[in-house]
């Protein structure tokens, strides 16, 4: 480490409206306990342009010279899904920390193995949205009992993607090889987020559709073939007894994008309302509250906004992991968990019955 600071280093750090750009990057610069040692793409030109735009100490125009590299401490995985397996793979090798972006592999098999394939290793998934400040108060309130014992939540979660109208560089997500989809990514984010205020989701039903199956590429006039779900609805129950009813929703247009999850208890109720374009692990969120609760935390992330908020979050709860070898982050324990929790919707949006989760 260097100044005591771990030093990252982020594959995939582009210009030019990556998620990298906006999330990982002011993310870092934001804490004390972390410094943008270097950064990675696949070209020598866009590695030399974000070294630069960034204020990274190094670049890379090979991700796995970085990863074999003394420079870093933690290898930052913020590349599409398909890739994840042989970076992952390269810098457990290395013997790195590692921060994957969810979700961790393209199937549950490969989340699987990766899962098993790091050991006891400091790892990290991107499920960033339970730290939000005002998902970790609304849980304190929740554990501390302050609306009673919890009943029912109903939650709607949308997402800008997955529309009727898309373009070129993100047709990507329209094949189910790819494992990058409204079920992977925003219904992922947003079970994780219900499963660290309720508890684990046991029993599910669930429905997924494709409303638009044949979506117009903006920048081309072509239309492509939409292999993956864009609607998914979710009926659960969590290991409290808690019914949950979320409705996952794609294809909203950028400004109406939200999220809302509504609990109601039986001394009161709470609210937690947000969205962006990103999803809901994307933003902030707002806590609302029958019961009287102390304001949520401040960003730990100095500065930020936006994407960079929750991912600061989660940052810093790896800082401190690897300081005093705590395990609070979410690592690929956690990702396998969240892959089984999705592979348990699909089971039961096919068959139409309600569907058990499987157990770790």
């Amino acid at each position: 480490m260097s100044d005591n600071r771990l030093r990252v280093g982020v594959i995939g750090a582009d210009t030019r409206a990556s998620w990298a750009g906006v999330s990982h990057i002011p993310a870092i610069r934001g804490l004390d306990t972390l410094t943008l040692a270097a950064v990675a793409t696949r070209r020598e030109d866009s590695a030399r342009e974000a070294a630069g735009a960034f204020e990274a100490g190094h670049w890379f125009d090979d991700p796995y010279a970085m990863i074999r590299s003394d420079l870093v401490d933690v290898v930052t995985i913020a590349v599409r899904v398909p890739a994840h397996r042989d970076l992952v793979r390269a810098a457990l090798a290395a013997g790195k920390a590692v921060y994957c972006e969810a979700p961790l592999g393209v199937s549950l098999a490969e989340t699987l193995d990766l899962a098993s394939a790091a050991g006891s290793g400091a790892n990290v998934v991107g499920l960033q949205g339970r730290f939000n400040p005002s998902v970790r108060r609304a849980a304190q309130l929740i554990g501390e009992g302050a609306i009673g014992r919890p009943l029912n939540a109903r939650v709607v979660s949308t997402s800008a993607g997955f529309g009727p109208v898309t373009a070129s560089p993100y047709g990507y997500f329209e094949k189910a090889e790819s494992g990058a989809n409204l079920l992977t990514i925003t219904t992922g984010h947003t079970l994780d987020i219900v499963e660290a205020l309720l508890g684990d989701l046991t029993e599910i039903d669930a429905r997924a559709e494709t409303l638009w199956p044949r979506p117009l590429l903006a920048d081309t006039g072509e239309q492509i073939d939409r292999e993956v779900p864009d609607h998914v609805d979710v009926l659960a129950r969590t290991t409290s007894g808690v019914v949950v009813a979320v409705d996952v929703v794609g294809g909203v247009a950028p400004d109406d994008a939200t999220f809302r999850f509504e609990l109601r208890g039986t001394d009161g109720w709470l609210t937690l309302t947000g969205g962006t374009l990103f999803g809901v692990q994307g933003g902030d969120l707002t806590l609302t509250s029958s019961a009287v609760f102390e304001a949520p935390d401040d960003p730990v992330a100095k500065g930020v906004s936006g994407p960079a908020i929750n991912v600061g979050e989660l940052y810093a709860r790896l800082a401190a992991d690897l300081r005093t070898g705590t395990r609070t982050a979410p690592g690929f324990g956690h990702a396998a968990h969240n892959a089984r929790l999705l592979a348990a919707v699909t089971r039961a949006a096919t068959s139409g019955q309600r569907v058990e989760v499987a157990s770790s």
